[in-house]
């Protein structure tokens, strides 16, 4: 039996998307007489129509490229049922697409408001099947999302080479890791680039203990610090503010960033020339890892397997060394923050790592 399929990225790109789509593809031409359509650019191509059919040759070649063949762009979840000023109903229209376009299933590759819009359109009545993709390892359900491995390999890069400039100049050096809510990547690359502190949006740190660390490291010889902080680290103070009114103070203190007030705060606190470094979406690009192009081709697999079996309404996810599905009723919005007693973060404590608090 032929099943039609559709097959759209959408949110932030992140490396192994391509490998994930490769990965659908060609396990779905091996189990199943199977027709892809690309969407392009997300849920805004579901929604205008913006497709185009495809074969086995376009599925060749890019498992080691990073971004995404499709395209993706963000489409908000909050704003899916919002009719705008075009008139638009976005739900109406992608199940309009879907219907047009004769699909069996939509396979969504995103991370957490890919997923809940996933989830609302499978409490439409389409046939959905999730892929979580982020660096941010926030999904929940999953021990690891794809990308993540790959960000982490990258930020930990760049935390190398600057402990040598840090090194040679005797400086201190804050680092800001992507991570707005989740600390994840900030977590896990501090670790393996032998950050001397992590800061996480999990835990509020109080500046003055960051500074002590540093004041220490001065005193004992050691020439330079290394500081990984999550680019949605807070104070104590602001982490009992909403979230507008911690925009509005950042905004009076004329800040561009978190890593530049931490920077100028240990300047004035310790004396030590402290400077700054965002390496943004260079976290986001390039290849994917080896571990990336494997997990990636693993999720794509199993949501071709699951497409076979007629299993729908759910998303792919890892667990210990198990591929497996969640329901995606359970796993959308649901937040997955760094626990207090993660083993990583045990780790970085036992090795006398300062985590702010």
């Amino acid at each position: 039996m032929k099943r039609r399929i559709g097959i759209l990225t959408s949110g932030g790109d992140c490396p192994g998307l391509n490998a994930a789509i490769r990965g659908v593809a060609r396990a779905a031409y091996e189990l199943f007489d199977a027709e892809i359509i690309g969407i392009r650019n997300g849920y805004g191509g579901l929604i205008e129509g913006d497709y185009k059919e495809m074969n086995k040759k376009q599925f060749s070649g890019i498992l080691t490229l990073g971004g995404t063949i499709l395209g993706t762009s963000r489409t908000p979840f909050r704003n899916m049922r919002v009719i705008e000023d075009n008139g638009v109903d976005k739900v109406a229209a992608m199940k309009k697409t879907y219907k047009d376009l004769k699909l069996d299933c939509l396979v969504t590759l995103g991370g957490n408001g890919t997923h809940k819009t996933a989830n609302l359109l499978s409490q439409e009545g389409l046939n959905v099947i999730g892929l979580p993709k982020t660096i941010d390892n926030d999904i929940y359900g999953t021990d690891f999302t794809f990308g993540f491995h790959t960000a982490v390999d990258i930020a930990t890069d760049v935390i190398d080479r600057i402990h040598t400039t840090a090194a040679s100049h005797g400086r201190c050096m804050v680092i800001e890791i992507m991570g707005n809510k989740a600390g994840w990547l900030t977590l896990y690359s501090g670790v393996a680039g032998g950050a001397d502190v992590i800061l996480l949006p999990e835990i509020p740190y109080d500046i003055e203990k960051v500074a002590k660390t540093v004041e220490s490291r001065a005193k004992k010889k050691k020439a330079f610090s290394i500081l990984a902080v999550a680019e949605g680290a807070m104070t104590r103070e602001e982490a009992k503010m909403k979230k507008k009114e911690r925009e509005a103070l950042r905004a009076e203190q004329n800040f561009t960033c978190i890593s530049s007030r931490i920077a100028k705060e240990l300047t004035e606190l310790v004396g030590v020339e402290a400077r700054s470094v965002v390496p943004g979406h260079i976290q986001r690009g390039g290849s994917p890892s080896a571990y990336d192009r494997v997990l990636s081709t693993q999720f794509g697999v199993h949501a071709a397997q699951l497409i076979k079996e007629g299993h729908f309404g759910v998303t792919v996810a890892l667990k210990g060394n198990d591929i497996v599905h969640n329901d995606l009723k359970d796993i959308a919005g649901v937040p997955k923050p760094v626990p207090q007693d993660d083993p990583v973060v045990v780790t970085a404590r036992n090795m006398g790592i300062n985590l702010g608090d």
